[in-house]
C-alpha cells in the first residue's frame, strides 16, 4: 500500500502527461511535505481522476493514472492539537478508517505535549495497520508536529475551517456543499482553542464552524468532523 502523499489539482493543470503546479502547490510540496526532485505523489482533480506523478523541477511527470474506488473525492486535512495521554492513538485510527488524507498534529497554547520520535513512529504505523484494516487505497501522511499559529499559515488551501465549541458558528454541515477538491479542519484540545488562536486562525483565512451544540472530547470532535464530511462526499 502506498504512503504517498496527494494534492488536489485543478483538470486545467493535466497536460500532455504533464502536471502544471502552481507556486503554491510548488511550496507545500518542498517545503510543508519535504518532497525533492524525483520524488513521487498522487495528484487528484476532484472528479474523480487520480495520477501516480513524479515531481520535476516546477512541474510533474504523470507516470501512470490510477484506478481508486475505496478513496473520498476530496483531500482532507485534519489539523489536530495533540490531546493528552494516548488520545492520539484513536484519532489516528479512527480518522483513517473514515478517509483523511493527511494528519498536522499541532502544539497549541494548552496543550504543550511534544511528542518523541518514538510516537510519531507508532502513529504511522497505526495509520498503516488501519488502513489496510479498512481497505483504503492509501495510508495518510502524518506530518512531524509543529506550533499551531505556524500550522495556520502554511496552508493556502481555499476551503480552511477552525472548530469552535462556543460562540454562534454556522455548523459544519451547512458549509460542506460548496467543497469540491481539498478542505483542512481544524480541531482544538481539551478547553478548546484560545480567544487569540482563534483569532490568528481567521487572519490566516480560516472560518470557524460549530460541530453542534453539546461539548465534545478532543478524541470525539475529529471523529464528528470526518463523519459529516464523509458523509456530505459519499452520500
Amino acid at each position: 500500500m502506498s504512503q504517498l502523499q496527494r494534492i488536489a489539482i485543478a483538470p486545467s493543470q493535466f497536460q500532455q502527461g504533464q502536471i502544471l503546479l502552481t507556486k503554491e502547490q510548488q511550496h507545500y510540496l518542498g517545503r510543508v511535505l519535504r518532497l525533492r526532485e524525483g520524488d513521487r505523489f498522487i495528484a487528484m482533480d476532484g472528479k474523480g481522476k487520480w495520477w501516480l506523478a513524479q515531481l520535476t523541477g516546477e512541474q510533474a511527470q504523470v507516470l501512470e493514472s490510477l484506478v481508486v474506488e475505496t478513496e473520498l473525492p476530496v483531500s482532507i486535512t485534519l489539523m489536530v492539537a495533540l490531546p493528552k495521554g494516548n488520545g492520539f492513538d484513536e484519532v489516528v485510527r479512527c480518522c483513517t478508517e473514515l478517509g483523511v488524507t493527511c494528519i498536522a498534529p499541532v502544539l497549541s497554547d494548552r496543550t504543550l505535549l511534544h511528542p518523541s520520535p518514538q510516537k510519531l513512529e507508532r502513529w504511522r504505523r497505526i495509520a498503516a495497520e488501519a488502513a489496510e484494516q479498512s481497505e483504503r487505497s492509501f495510508v495518510p501522511t502524518i506530518l512531524d508536529p509543529v506550533a499551531f499559529n505556524t500550522a495556520v499559515t502554511a496552508n493556502q488551501t481555499s476551503h480552511r475551517y477552525i472548530c469552535e465549541a462556543r460562540g454562534e458558528y454556522p455548523h459544519l454541515n451547512k458549509v460542506l456543499s460548496s467543497i469540491s477538491e481539498e478542505i483542512v479542519i481544524a480541531i482544538g484540545p481539551e478547553g478548546g482553542w484560545t480567544t487569540q488562536e482563534v483569532e490568528n486562525a481567521k487572519s490566516a483565512g480560516f472560518q470557524p464552524v460549530s460541530l453542534g451544540r453539546r461539548i465534545l472530547r478532543a478524541v470525539t470532535a475529529p471523529v464528528v468532523a470526518l463523519s459529516l464530511i464523509t458523509a456530505s462526499c459519499e452520500v
